[in-house]
């Protein structure tokens, strides 16, 4: 949707130097969709949207350092439930390590005493 003022209405602003320099009056494009852009917008101030974000984020990192560090950009097992394997095997590879972090370093330990 295109809005326009009428050239007259612009003559008299006293913005007209910042709004349209170059044109002679200012047109203004408004997609048919911008009420539900409207919408989104309002949704991603929320603090709901906030949350999500934070959680969707862990997701995709893991499924990033998959991807980037243990070479899964292509499964080498076939079929969903070839694919579904590999992805527990790593899931499971990930929780390890997760776990190696969180046991107490027996190196830590002896340089404290």
């Amino acid at each position: 949707m295109r809005y326009r003022a009428r050239k007259s209405d612009c003559d008299q602003c006293a913005l007209k130097d910042r709004c349209c320099p170059k044109e002679p009056k200012r047109k203004v494009t408004r997609s048919i969709y911008e009420s539900s852009r409207d919408v989104a917008r309002q949704l991603a101030q929320t603090k709901q949207y906030s949350i999500s974000c934070k959680l969707r984020k862990k997701v995709e990192m893991s499924f990033a350092h998959l991807k980037r560090i243990h070479g899964f950009g292509r499964l080498r097992l076939r079929g969903p439930s070839g694919a579904h394997d590999e992805f527990i095997l790593a899931a499971t590879a990930q929780n390890l390590k997760k776990l190696a972090k969180l046991a107490p370093n027996q190196n830590r330990i002896e340089k404290a005493a």
